[in-house]
């Protein structure tokens, strides 16, 4: 098997079984009132300066951010190419005549045994959760049974583990200089070359314009990681 190989499919299992409730609780309460205009549904972009290589150049698709803290999916850190029949068959579905292949993508360091498909919003299910008009997140083995199917988005991004910050914590980090923000491009979410995402997104950045004065180098250790449950 390529890329990421059986050990790396094990985790599908896990990840995709535990659906609804896994985004769910990756989220921060929608239910409370946000204390400043939130960034979900945006781009957060990695500053030149960023010290920490884990999220050097790093484009991170924000899904929630609010008074309990922010999640977001690294779309620009493709882990390898699969074939859908040998993800299904990992998920203990009996698809081996299921032709093409899905690029996998590594969505932050947190829980990285999670999976999240960004898609389209042409596809919904009960589970999805829409990040803006044009983005959506999903969590489920249903969806990937539906892309097999060619009855799923037109566009999608695989991605497991995702990216987290504690209550103010990114507010810090913007404050700090480690990141702008762009607009949420689908076509730059799911069509440019992973090679270009970073550098149009820099570009593109519509807040905190004073990042082109570097503060210095950043150390994003700040980001709270939880251990794998393997």
């Amino acid at each position: 098997m390529s890329a990421i190989g059986l050990r790396r499919l094990g985790f599908i299992v896990a990840a995709f079984a535990l659906q609804t409730a896994i985004l769910r609780a990756a989220l921060p309460g929608r239910d409370e009132a946000p204390a400043q205009p939130s960034l979900a549904g945006q781009l957060l972009v990695a500053a030149p300066g960023m010290g920490d290589p884990r999220f050097e150049r790093a484009v991170i698709l924000i899904v929630e951010h609010g008074p309990g803290g922010a999640m977001g999916i690294v779309v620009n850190k493709p882990i390898g190419d699969e074939p859908l029949a040998g993800v299904l068959e990992a998920l203990g579905q009996d698809d081996s005549d299921v032709a093409g292949s899905v690029r996998l993508f590594s969505g932050g360091p947190m829980q990285p045994q999670i999976g999240f498909v960004v898609h389209s919003p042409d596809y919904r299910r009960p589970e999805t959760v829409a990040v803006t008009d044009q983005l959506s997140i999903t969590s489920s083995v249903a969806i990937l049974r539906d892309i097999a199917d060619k009855r799923g988005p037109a566009k999608v991004l695989v991605a497991f583990g995702y990216a987290g910050w504690n209550p103010g914590q990114l507010e810090h980090e913007i404050d700090e200089r480690a990141w702008a923000t762009a607009e949420a491009d689908p076509a730059l979410v799911f069509d440019e070359d992973r090679d270009n995402v970073w550098d149009i997104a820099w570009k593109r950045r519509t807040q905190h314009s004073w990042l082109d004065v570097p503060k210095g180098r950043i150390d994003a250790s700040g980001w709270r990681q939880t251990p794998s449950r393997r």
